[in-house]
């Protein structure tokens, strides 16, 4: 079984990539990803990016469901007030 660790330290390992948080049960996980990656980019854009960062837990059937928030470093703090 995939942990939330294992799916935050991939994501994290990633240039750019200032912060994630994972919430999971083995089977459906939610994510909070900021970076400035995301700058201009458009949501389905921003998660096309993600799905490709886990796709190889994705082809194995390791991460079945997600739903995840993408945010640019100022779009967070905006959002956390």
């Amino acid at each position: 079984m995939l942990t939330n660790e294992e799916i935050k330290q991939r994501l994290m390992t990633l240039d750019d990539v200032d912060y994630v948080h994972v919430e999971g049960d083995g089977y459906h996980y939610r994510l909070t990803i900021v970076s400035d990656r995301f700058l201009g980019k458009p949501k389905v854009t921003r998660q096309q990016w993600v799905y490709a960062q886990l796709k190889d837990y994705i082809a194995t059937g390791c991460l079945h469901a997600i739903s995840m928030e993408t945010w640019t470093k100022n779009e967070w703090e905006k959002q956390r007030g």
